[in-house]
């Protein structure tokens, strides 16, 4: 069975006015960072996934790193869908990349 790639995209804005607020957002923010995730922009993080259960499998691991206070939000897109995404300002970052098919599979 062929693996179906999915995106698990991340959307965050969180209260930083006091020193234990900055802290709980640099926390929530160095988790996604250990669990794969890279910065799409500022507070937007995304992280390939294989297939969907090993999406929802990542998504439990935000669940468990969740700040107190603020808005998190989380969407699972098909690889497919991702690419379709257009960069209406700006420029793509450095680390930003579209993957062949055949590359995935090297991760």
């Amino acid at each position: 069975m062929a693996e179906r790639f999915m995106r698990l995209m991340v959307f965050f804005d969180l209260p930083v006015n006091t020193k234990q607020r900055r802290k709980e957002y640099s926390r929530f923010r160095k988790s996604l960072i250990n669990d794969g995730f890279m910065m799409l922009q500022y507070s937007v993080y995304v992280r390939l996934t294989r297939n969907h259960d090993d999406a929802q499998k990542h998504l439990r691991i935000v669940e468990a790193n969740l700040p107190p206070a603020g808005s998190v939000r989380a969407m699972i897109v098909t690889e497919k869908q991702y690419t379709q995404m257009k960069l209406l300002c700006g420029a793509q970052m450095k680390d930003e990349h579209f993957l062949d098919t055949k590359d995935l599979l090297e991760i």
